[in-house]
Protein backbone atom coordinates (compact mmCIF):
# COMPACT_ATOMS: atom_id res chain seq x y z
CA UNK A 1 0.00 0.00 0.00
CA UNK A 2 2.84 2.33 0.89
CA UNK A 3 4.47 1.65 -2.49
CA UNK A 4 1.26 2.47 -4.34
CA UNK A 5 0.98 5.80 -2.51
CA UNK A 6 4.60 6.63 -3.39
CA UNK A 7 4.00 5.74 -7.04
CA UNK A 8 0.82 7.86 -7.17
CA UNK A 9 2.55 10.82 -5.53
CA UNK A 10 5.50 10.46 -7.94
CA UNK A 11 3.18 10.35 -10.95
CA UNK A 12 1.30 13.40 -9.68
CA UNK A 13 4.54 15.37 -9.25
CA UNK A 14 5.81 14.34 -12.68
CA UNK A 15 2.55 15.30 -14.40
CA UNK A 16 2.48 18.67 -12.63
CA UNK A 17 6.06 19.30 -13.72
CA UNK A 18 5.20 18.49 -17.34
CA UNK A 19 2.10 20.67 -17.28
CA UNK A 20 3.99 23.59 -15.73
CA UNK A 21 6.47 23.70 -18.63
CA UNK A 22 5.52 26.43 -21.07
CA UNK A 23 5.09 25.36 -24.66
CA UNK A 24 5.42 28.18 -27.15
CA UNK A 25 5.27 27.26 -30.81
CA UNK A 26 6.27 29.38 -33.79
CA UNK A 27 6.90 28.81 -37.48
CA UNK A 28 8.79 30.32 -40.36
CA UNK A 29 9.47 29.84 -44.06
CA UNK A 30 13.21 29.47 -44.72
CA UNK A 31 12.77 30.05 -48.47
CA UNK A 32 10.97 33.31 -47.71
CA UNK A 33 13.80 34.46 -45.44
CA UNK A 34 16.39 33.32 -47.97
CA UNK A 35 14.80 35.56 -50.59
CA UNK A 36 15.73 38.60 -48.46
CA UNK A 37 19.39 37.75 -47.90
CA UNK A 38 21.64 39.89 -50.10
CA UNK A 39 23.97 36.91 -50.61
CA UNK A 40 21.20 34.95 -52.33
CA UNK A 41 21.50 36.92 -55.57
CA UNK A 42 25.27 36.37 -55.65
CA UNK A 43 24.87 32.62 -55.10
CA UNK A 44 22.19 32.40 -57.79
CA UNK A 45 24.45 34.35 -60.15
CA UNK A 46 27.39 31.99 -59.48
CA UNK A 47 25.22 28.91 -60.08
CA UNK A 48 23.88 30.40 -63.32
CA UNK A 49 27.41 31.28 -64.52
CA UNK A 50 28.62 27.77 -63.71
CA UNK A 51 25.65 26.27 -65.57
CA UNK A 52 26.35 28.49 -68.58
CA UNK A 53 30.00 27.42 -68.61
CA UNK A 54 28.99 23.75 -68.61
CA UNK A 55 26.31 24.38 -71.25
CA UNK A 56 28.92 26.00 -73.50
CA UNK A 57 31.22 22.99 -73.10
CA UNK A 58 28.33 20.68 -73.91
CA UNK A 59 27.41 22.71 -76.98
CA UNK A 60 31.03 22.53 -78.14
CA UNK A 61 30.96 18.73 -77.83
CA UNK A 62 27.66 18.56 -79.73
CA UNK A 63 28.98 20.80 -82.52
CA UNK A 64 32.11 18.63 -82.82
CA UNK A 65 29.94 15.49 -82.99
CA UNK A 66 27.64 16.99 -85.64
CA UNK A 67 30.60 18.06 -87.74
CA UNK A 68 32.19 14.61 -87.60
CA UNK A 69 28.85 12.90 -88.28
CA UNK A 70 28.27 15.11 -91.33
CA UNK A 71 31.78 14.41 -92.64
CA UNK A 72 31.21 10.70 -92.09
CA UNK A 73 27.91 10.71 -93.97
CA UNK A 74 29.45 12.49 -96.94
CA UNK A 75 32.46 10.17 -97.16
CA UNK A 76 30.99 6.87 -95.91
CA UNK A 77 30.35 5.52 -99.41
CA UNK A 78 34.01 5.88 -100.36
CA UNK A 79 35.46 4.39 -97.15
CA UNK A 80 36.69 0.87 -96.74
CA UNK A 81 34.72 -1.32 -94.34
CA UNK A 82 37.48 -1.10 -91.74
CA UNK A 83 37.69 2.73 -91.84
CA UNK A 84 33.87 3.04 -91.88
CA UNK A 85 33.58 0.78 -88.80
CA UNK A 86 36.31 2.79 -87.03
CA UNK A 87 34.56 6.11 -87.77
CA UNK A 88 31.20 4.71 -86.64
CA UNK A 89 32.77 3.56 -83.37
CA UNK A 90 34.35 6.99 -82.94
CA UNK A 91 30.94 8.66 -83.41
CA UNK A 92 29.30 6.27 -80.94
CA UNK A 93 32.00 7.04 -78.39
CA UNK A 94 31.51 10.78 -78.91
CA UNK A 95 27.76 10.38 -78.46
CA UNK A 96 28.28 8.37 -75.25
CA UNK A 97 30.72 11.04 -74.05
CA UNK A 98 28.10 13.76 -74.65
CA UNK A 99 25.45 11.83 -72.70
CA UNK A 100 27.88 11.20 -69.84
CA UNK A 101 28.87 14.87 -69.78
CA UNK A 102 25.19 15.94 -69.65
CA UNK A 103 24.50 13.69 -66.67
CA UNK A 104 27.64 14.72 -64.82
CA UNK A 105 26.98 18.40 -65.54
CA UNK A 106 23.49 18.21 -64.02
CA UNK A 107 24.90 16.52 -60.92
CA UNK A 108 27.72 19.03 -60.73
CA UNK A 109 25.35 22.02 -60.95
CA UNK A 110 23.15 20.58 -58.20
CA UNK A 111 26.21 19.99 -55.99
CA UNK A 112 27.54 23.50 -56.66
CA UNK A 113 24.16 24.99 -55.74
CA UNK A 114 24.01 22.92 -52.55
CA UNK A 115 27.56 23.92 -51.57
CA UNK A 116 26.95 27.62 -52.19
CA UNK A 117 23.58 27.74 -50.40
CA UNK A 118 24.72 25.70 -47.38
CA UNK A 119 26.30 28.69 -45.52
CA UNK A 120 23.14 30.74 -46.11
CA UNK A 121 20.91 28.02 -44.67
CA UNK A 122 23.29 27.73 -41.70
CA UNK A 123 23.11 31.49 -41.18
CA UNK A 124 19.29 31.35 -41.20
CA UNK A 125 19.29 28.34 -38.87
CA UNK A 126 21.52 30.16 -36.40
CA UNK A 127 19.22 33.20 -36.49
CA UNK A 128 16.18 30.96 -35.89
CA UNK A 129 17.95 29.44 -32.88
CA UNK A 130 18.75 32.89 -31.48
CA UNK A 131 15.15 34.05 -31.94
CA UNK A 132 13.78 30.85 -30.37
CA UNK A 133 16.01 31.27 -27.32
CA UNK A 134 15.43 35.00 -26.94
CA UNK A 135 11.65 34.80 -27.43
CA UNK A 136 11.34 31.60 -25.37
CA UNK A 137 9.91 29.41 -28.14
CA UNK A 138 9.93 25.72 -27.35
CA UNK A 139 9.36 24.72 -30.99
CA UNK A 140 9.80 26.38 -34.40
CA UNK A 141 8.27 24.60 -37.40
CA UNK A 142 8.93 24.94 -41.11
CA UNK A 143 6.11 26.29 -43.26
CA UNK A 144 5.54 27.30 -46.83
CA UNK A 145 7.71 24.80 -48.70
CA UNK A 146 5.47 22.72 -50.98
CA UNK A 147 6.15 19.02 -50.62
CA UNK A 148 8.05 19.55 -47.37
CA UNK A 149 5.22 21.16 -45.44
CA UNK A 150 5.57 20.32 -41.76
CA UNK A 151 2.90 22.68 -40.51
CA UNK A 152 -0.69 22.23 -41.57
CA UNK A 153 -2.22 25.08 -39.56
CA UNK A 154 -0.93 27.90 -37.40
CA UNK A 155 -2.03 31.34 -36.32
CA UNK A 156 -0.37 34.13 -38.31
CA UNK A 157 0.74 35.67 -35.00
CA UNK A 158 3.01 32.65 -34.43
CA UNK A 159 5.05 33.38 -37.59
CA UNK A 160 8.58 34.29 -36.46
CA UNK A 161 9.89 35.15 -39.95
CA UNK A 162 9.99 38.89 -39.21
CA UNK A 163 11.93 38.27 -35.99
CA UNK A 164 14.44 36.11 -37.88
CA UNK A 165 14.85 38.76 -40.59
CA UNK A 166 15.51 41.39 -37.90
CA UNK A 167 18.05 39.03 -36.30
CA UNK A 168 19.78 38.82 -39.70
CA UNK A 169 19.87 42.61 -39.90
CA UNK A 170 17.17 42.85 -42.58
CA UNK A 171 14.13 45.11 -42.31
CA UNK A 172 11.12 42.84 -42.79
CA UNK A 173 8.44 43.98 -45.22
CA UNK A 174 5.32 45.48 -43.68
CA UNK A 175 3.06 42.75 -45.10
CA UNK A 176 4.81 39.37 -44.81
CA UNK A 177 3.39 35.87 -45.10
Amino acid sequence: MKNIKLILISLLLISQNILSQEIKIGYTNVEYILSFLPETKQVQSEVTAYGTQLQNQLQSKITDFQSKAETFQQAAATMTDLIRADKQEELQNLQASIQKFQTEAQTSIAQKEQDLFKPLFEKISNAINVVAERENYSHIFSAGVPGVEVLLYARPTDDVSSLVLVELGIDPPVNNN
